[in-house]
This record gives C-alpha cells, structure tokens and sequence, in this order.
C-alpha cells in the first residue's frame, strides 16, 4: 500500500465524518422556543452559520480524524462507535487553524485566504469559537454511544491533548516575538512534541485507541509512536513550507519566513551561516511580516540549500520516520486487524513522502 492508496482511505474516512460535522453546523442556530430567533433575523443568522461553517467545508487532508479510526479499527473496535471522536477530531482542528491562522496573521488556507483576511479578526475569532463549541457539543454527545464512563475518559484526553497543543502554541508565539536565535533541536522538538506530535499522530491514535479498551502501556507505547512521526510530519510540512506550492493549494512560498516561524531548518541555518551571509539574515529576521520581501525571504531559502539546512531537515525527517516504522513493527503490534493496520503503516509513508 503506497501514498495514493493512503490518501484514498483518507477520502473514504472524510466521507463518513464530513455528514457528522455537517448536521452540527447545519444545527447552530436551532434554538428552544424560549429563545428562539425571529425569522425577521434571517439573514443574519444565514451569515453567521456559513462564516462558522468556512474553514469546515473546506475541510483539508483529515488525517487526524482518519488516525483516530483505523486505530479503534485496528484494535477491533467499530467505527460506527469512533464516529464522533473522529468528528470532534475534526472540529478541533478547523477551530485551532482559525485562531492559528489570526495569531500568525496568515494569508492562506486550504487554497482559499484566510477567514481574518475575508471577515476581519473579530468575526473570525468569534466563528473560531463557535466550532470550538460544537466540538464539545459533539464530546458530550458521545455519551449516548459509549456511555457516560468512556465518553468522559475521550474527553479527558481531548483536554490533555490540546491542554499540551496550545502550550506548544505559547512557545512558538513567544520564540518568534522575541527573535530567539541559537536554538538546538531539542529545544524545536519541545515545540513540535506538544503542537504537532501530540495532537497529530499521538493524540488521535490514543483517541481511538480508548475507544477500544487499551491498556495504559498500550497508550504510552501509541505516544512514543506519535512523538517521533509527529516530528517527521511537521519537519516535512515545514520543508514543503519553503519548497513547494502544497499542490496548488498555496500562493505564497516561505509563510515560515514571513512569519518568523522556529523551525528545524531556521534554526539550523542560524548554527551554521556564518559572516556576511549572517548579518543579512539576521537583519531580515528582525523585520515583521509586512515589512520582509518577496526577494529576503528567497534569499534566506536559498541560505537554507547553500547551508545545507533543507537536507538536513530531509534527513530527519527520514530518520524519525524509520524510528516511527520501527516501534510501529516492534511494539504497536496490538494494532492487528486488517486492513486497518497496513493502513496507519502507509500513512507513515504518505507523511513523509506527501506533497502537501
């Protein structure tokens, strides 16, 4: 099973949480009688849902939702039971990007401009904050499929996941406003375990893996999994950041760059470069967003090759990878059903070798 046979299942699993998610928002404004709007407010209330429901209908790869799935899948556990885990999954991360995307001042997403960019920052915000609703609305109505006890172990663990996401978020934000240069690796990975290897890879595959029955060392060993592929993942997205056009997806090269972004490869450039090429980087990193050109953040890309900080973002990538196959083949052999299992191995691949 290669790449495209991966990103098939990730088509067929978005066809089953899409209509899920799409009932939640085609209910927001469902009020009770005692406070229900006036059909004189119709338009405004059309308004609000289809600006809550933007970044939902674009919906994007759905790989963590898919995670959650083929994990209770592979553990013998039905999907019909996963469903709305795998909906709330979903509904985090269209709340998540929209914040991420205001904090970041970013232009794009999922091929279209930024919900800030189209509505200002404070409908978006406010529409970020609906589906965080919805999210919970979601979490709670678990309950009715798996019972008060399980329902609240998924919802624990959806707050310890993005409890560590946003923390991950604090010290990208901080790292970035001060300029911080000097980093090593693992002071990246501080960043990238919480923000991308937690709720990425780790955090949905232990979502599903609940779901199932698993034991606690069971969900420590699904953890060590992520960590590692999670790293890979974001390095990779990183990389095709500075390097590619995510298939057409996205216009602007280099958002890392404008955007002052830690990554591996920026830190790995600022080791490396060294005197006049320095004080020119350094430079362009102190200057906002608006104020960098099209023309520096080129140049810095082209420091990265010179410095040899994409191939050595390349190579870890692959490094963490063949870790992830690694404990995957020696220690996550509880995930056995097929064909859920040779699955979430292909989506190994498909992290490593994707294009967008």
């Amino acid at each position: 099973m290669g790449v495209a046979d991966f990103e098939e299942v990730l088509a067929k699993k978005r066809d089953i949480v899409w209509p899920v998610i799409k009932r939640y928002l085609d209910d927001l404004i469902d009020f009770p009688n005692f406070c229900k709007i006036s059909s004189k407010y119709v338009s405004i209330t059309k308004f609000h849902q289809e600006i809550v429901a933007e970044y939902p209908e674009r919906k994007g790869k759905y790989l963590r939702p898919t995670l959650v799935l083929l994990t209770a899948e592979a553990m013998g556990n039905p999907s019909t039971k996963a469903i709305l885990t795998a909906a709330a999954m979903q509904a985090s991360e269209d709340w998540l990007l929209i914040h991420d995307d205001i904090e970041d001042d970013s232009s794009q997403r999922r091929g279209a401009p930024t919900l800030h960019r189209l509505y200002g920052k404070e409908l978006a915000i406010n529409a970020g904050d609906t589906v965080h609703l919805i999210m919970w609305k979601i979490l709670w109505d678990n309950r009715k499929v798996l019972g008060s006890e399980l329902a609240s172990k998924i919802a624990d663990e959806f707050y310890q996941m993005l409890m560590r996401t946003v923390f991950g978020q604090t010290v990208e934000i901080k790292w970035t406003q001060d300029n911080r240069q000097g980093l090593m690796d693992e002071d990246i990975f501080l960043l990238l375990d919480g923000k991308t290897s937690y709720y990425t890879i780790a955090g949905p595959m232990r979502l599903g893996a609940i779901l199932a029955g698993a034991t606690e060392k069971q969900l420590v060993e699904i953890y060590e999994f992520g960590k590692v592929l999670g790293r890979a993942f974001q390095i990779v997205d990183d990389l095709l950041d500075l390097t590619s056009d995510f298939k057409g997806l996205k216009k602007q090269t280099g958002n890392d760059i404008y955007e002052g972004k830690r990554t591996i490869m920026l830190a790995h450039l600022f080791r490396a470069i060294r005197g006049e090429d320095k004080k020119k980087l350094l430079a362009i990193m102190k200057k906002n967003r608006g104020t960098k050109t099209g023309n520096e953040v080129k140049w810095v890309i082209e420091m990265m090759d010179k410095y040899g900080s994409l191939e050595y973002g390349r190579k870890l990538a692959e490094k963490f990878a063949q870790e992830a196959e690694n404990i995957f083949e020696r220690k996550l052999k509880f995930l056995k059903q097929e064909p859920a299992r040779s699955q979430i191995k292909a989506g190994i691949d498909f992290i490593v070798k994707r294009e967008y």
